[in-house]
This record gives C-alpha cells, structure tokens and sequence, in this order.
C-alpha cells in the first residue's frame, strides 16, 4: 500500500510526487487520466515546442468542458500544454490570500523563498528575490516578434514605464504597483517547454518507490467513515481500487470538485439530487473564479515564425492586455483584455453522479456592475494603443466578445473551519475528512492578479514541504 496516493499528474501532482518520494521509505503512487510517456526523450516533440498550444478540437491532451473551458489531461496537466507564463502575483494577491485562510502561510515574505528556491532565473537569479539554482529555468525573450515589439512601443509612447523584470520584489518607491509593461518571465529552456513534468517528475520516475500510471480515471474516493483510504478508478474496461494511507487530490480546478462531490463531499442538496450519499456537507464548487477575457481582433501580416504565445504584457490597475503572438483566426492578430480581479463569482455543479458527464460550470461572468467598467475601459484603452475605431461598448458588446483565460480556481476554497466558504484548511486538508489533501488551483481563494501556473507550482511546493516532515 502507498504512503501517499496522489490524483492526477497536472502541474501540482507532478511537484508533489517528486518531493515526497525524494525520501525513500515514503512509497507514492500518481494515477493520471490522461497519457504518460515512460520517459521524457519520449515526449512528443510538439509537446515540448512553448510555441505550440495543443488545444483545439481535435486535440486528444486535454479534458473539455462546456463554454470553452479546457484543460490538459496528461502528464503534466495545464503546464504541458499552457505557454509556458511564469510570473508571479503581486503583494497584494498574497494578502488577501492570507486573510481569507487566517494564515501567514500565504504572505508574500512566506512564499518568496518557496518562489527562490524553485527557479532558475537566467535574467535575474542573483537579484533579490530570485534564485539561480532551483529546478525550473526562468528567462524572457530577447527578440521579440514584430507584434510584440510594436505593442511595446505603443506602451511606452502612452507614457507606461516599462517594467525590467515582472518577477521583481516591489520597490517602496514604487507609486503606480499596477500600470507598467514588460517581457514576460517564461519557463523554457533553449527554446523547449519547462512545465513541472519535465522540471520535477520526470527527473524522479527512475525512484522504485515512486508510481506513475497514466489512461487512469479516478471515479470515487474510498471512505470508511469519515477517513479516505484509498480510490475507485476506470482504466478503460477495467476497474480497480487503489488504498493508501493519504490521498492528494491535484486533478485541476475542475476535476477535484467533481471527485470530491462524486464521493459525498459537497454541497448537501446537490448531493442528494445526484443519489449520492453524503459523507460532509461543504461548498464545493461555489464561490469559484476565472479571468474574463475580451479578444480585441484586427487584420494584420500573419507571424513569420512561431514564438510563445505571449512575449509582453501591458498591466493596468486590475488589467492585463495581452498581445498574442499566434493567430487564432486567420488574417486578424489578436490583443487580449483580461479582467485579472472580478468582483462576480461562478459555480460549479454536477448533473450527474457519472464521471463521464462534465460538470456544468456558471462563470458568472459581468454580473458585478464593476467587472463590466472596467472590461469596458480596458477596451478603450486597447483600442487607443492599437489605433483603431472604438465600437460601442455596451453589455451586449461585452457578452459578444467575452471569452476565458482559462485560469478558473476556487472551487475548493481554502480557509478555516467554521468559514461558510471553506473546503479545505491552510494546508488543503479537507475539513471534516482525515487522510485527504487537495493541493491545486481548486483551494486558492482569491482571483490572482497574474496566470497562476507559477503560484500553482509554488503551492504544491509548500504543501509538499508540510507533508514530508
């Protein structure tokens, strides 16, 4: 039996795997849903290419939802198949994350040195703040594309200052902490996706205490009472259980709210609607959040040359604008406005106890008066440093052009017992039930001001560290 059963190999899955089986008497076992390949020469080649996002229609690496929402399903999860943005949120971010689970653990003086020791920071590791000799090289381009360059300067001309290093600690001088644009921190490596498959798992799976099996759907958790003891899982026709001593749950945002419901961890009414019996009443699936995103398209010269998907950012007030380096339709570039701080919250909900039935999930999107402003003035803006001929911007323009940036979180909220919003403690135990982590995107409970692969890989190394001791 394993000491500890970790679900899924995602982005948090891959971390936590390679920490705790760095101590050899502590056997792991990682049951992904999507494939893994033995080894990382393995990979296919597109996988490894930071300029390729595997993740339209005909796509077999990722789980797809209703509304556009994707994921990765493979080894690696999101971070295999994202573009490769590894910034960290700001100051701010981590205060209100300390406060919503009543910890310190979450401050932003905690977490740098969780952030130092996992990076590799080509441009800037021996700056304050940075490391130089974790596993996950950090670096930003230096030959932007044209698209790129010309946002840039467009930036600069509307009088933003340019921001050397997006990963930098704050400067006390510093007045504007939420406008300025600059290259984007990226994990790559001689010009190859660095996602936590390749930094973290694959450099352990020679370890004979550590297990990875991929094609593996975990469809139930195992409970005797109130203590999980192991997973029901689906390997095509065949059907197993796994126990362990712990369970880690890190199947993504999605997917652990939908395991944990299936197991009678939710939401009561919802619960018995789906004839599942309930173990623990909790607000799974409720209070969740995702980044909203309006793509501004216009006609322009098609890339010469395939890059990462974002070499820049233009960050205003609680705005990122994101000048995509790929077409996502022919002939016309595309500028993203990302609402990084909504007021308004989604929900996630099961119609059906059947693992194969996708979750229904309500973004929520624009519902709070202030989310629709200012997606409205970053349109404005968008427009004025592109040149164009502004439309009109009212709510249906909005809801026209609405799309996702993919970051949906929160649906296992973090904070303490006894919080009406609260899944999981401070350290992803999950209340009320013994023996059961959730470590991923699924506890944060607040929007993060930037994308959150590099929060979700220094959450799991701080979990992880908790655990080993």
């Amino acid at each position: 039996m394993a000491s500890t059963l970790i679900v899924g190999a995602g982005s948090a899955g891959c971390v936590l795997a390679a920490r705790l089986s760095a101590d050899p008497e502590h056997t792991v076992r990682v049951l992904e849903a999507g494939p893994v390949w033995p080894a990382l020469t393995d990979l296919p080649a597109e996988l490894r290419d930071p300029g390729h996002l595997p993740v339209g229609p005909d796509s077999s690496v990722v789980w797809r939802y209703p509304g556009n929402l994707v994921r990765g399903k493979l080894i690696g999860g999101s971070g295999a198949i994202n573009g490769s943005y590894f910034v960290r949120p700001p100051v701010t971010d981590f205060a209100a994350w300390s406060a919503e689970a009543r910890s310190p653990r979450w401050s932003f003086d905690a977490v740098v040195p969780i952030f130092r020791a996992l990076e590799h920071d080509l441009d800037f590791g021996t700056a304050p703040g940075h490391g130089d000799s974790g596993p996950i090289p950090v670096q930003r381009t230096t030959d932007p594309t044209p698209f790129s360059a010309e946002f840039a300067a467009a930036c600069a001309a509307a009088g933003f200052p340019e921001r050397a290093d997006l990963n930098a600690l704050p400067e006390p001088t510093d007045t504007r902490p939420g406008a300025g644009y600059g290259r984007v921190p990226l994990a790559v490596s001689a010009g190859r996706r660095a996602g936590p498959a390749v930094t973290h798992l694959y450099p352990a799976l020679g370890r004979a205490n550590l297990t990875v099996t991929g094609e593996t759907m975990v469809t139930r958790l195992l409970l005797r009472g109130t203590r999980v003891i192991g997973v029901k899982w689906a390997r095509g026709r065949e059907r197993g259980r796994t126990c362990a001593d712990r369970v880690v749950v890190c199947a993504g945002a999605v997917e652990s709210a939908a395991l944990l419901i299936r197991s009678g961890i939710g939401p009561e009414p919802q619960l018995r609607s789906l004839g599942v019996p309930v173990v623990q009443p909790a607000p799974v699936g409720a209070w969740c959040t995702d980044h909203p995103e309006i793509g501004i398209e216009f006609a322009g010269p098609a890339p010469a040359t395939s890059a990462v998907a974002l070499e820049y950012v233009l960050e205003f007030g609680d705005l990122e604008l994101r000048p995509y380096t790929p077409m996502f339709t022919p002939g016309l570039r595309r500028l993203g406005v990302a609402l990084m701080r909504p007021e308004s919250t989604g929900n996630l909900t099961l119609v059906s106890a059947d693992p194969a039935v996708p979750p229904r999930i309500d973004q929520g999107y624009l519902r709070a008066a202030r989310d629709r402003s200012a997606l409205r003035a970053g349109v404005e803006l968008a427009t004025q440093l592109l040149g164009l001929n502004p439309d009109t911007v009212d709510e249906n323009w909005l809801r026209a052009h609405l799309g996702t940036s993919q970051h949906l979180s929160g649906t296992c909220r973090m904070g303490p017992a006894g919080d009406e919003r609260a899944v999981v403690d401070e350290l992803g135990g999950v209340h009320g039930i013994d023996a059961l982590t959730v470590a991923d995107l699924s506890i944060v409970p607040v929007p993060l001001g930037r994308g959150p692969q590099a929060t979700v890989v220094m959450q799991a190394a701080a979990i992880a560290e908790c655990m080993a001791v």
